[in-house]
């Protein structure tokens, strides 16, 4: 999966507190920012709906 490099302008202690999480989880910062980012959107209903690719679509039932 392609990814979007941006670059983020975020408070140091923020940022701090994102990787002592990522350490606990045994993460990256970036890694645990984009799961705390992914989590949100899903709480909120606004995580896009993914599109089902070839694999997911059951044998037999392709289009």
């Amino acid at each position: 999966m392609a990814r979007k490099q941006y670059p983020l302008r975020i408070d140091p202690a923020i940022w701090e507190a994102v990787q002592r999480w990522a350490d606990d989880e045994m993460r990256s910062a970036n890694g645990q920012a984009e799961w705390i980012l992914r989590d949100a959107l899903k709480r909120a209903g606004r995580l896009p709906k993914k599109e089902p690719s070839s694999k997911d679509v059951p044998k037999g039932e392709e289009g």
